[in-house]
């Protein structure tokens, strides 16, 4: 999966973008770590109880310049995309998923498009 300008999870409705005050020390701040190529990443756990390993974790790499992003959602196992909007079953998972963003938001790290 390739860098974009915008991207989004799978089935999601809004898409995001880096925002113009992104930058790395915001990106640390914010818990994203710095990997071998230079890029930023986050994983973070979306599962319906903390600390259970068995849920979905979201995953948000941020390339190297800090102008393009990819962003999905995995199995526990970080292997296999999933849609966590296609099931109403989830519907605790996408709340936690937009919970997560409009934080980030807040934050000055991405904007909705």
């Amino acid at each position: 999966m390739a860098f974009q300008e915008t991207d989004t999870v799978l089935g999601a409705a809004v898409n995001y973008r880096l925002a113009p005050t992104a930058k790395r020390y915001t990106l640390r701040d914010n818990g994203f770590t710095e990997t071998k190529g230079g890029n930023f990443q986050l994983i973070r756990p979306l599962e319906a109880t903390p600390q259970s390993n068995e849920g979905f974790k979201l995953k948000i790499t941020v390339d190297k310049d800090i102008q393009k992003l990819k962003m999905s959602v995995t199995t526990a196992n970080g292997l296999k995309a999933v849609n966590i909007f296609k099931d109403t079953s989830n519907d605790l998972l996408q709340e936690k998923f937009y919970f997560l963003m409009d934080g980030f938001i807040s934050r000055g790290l991405f904007e909705k498009v």
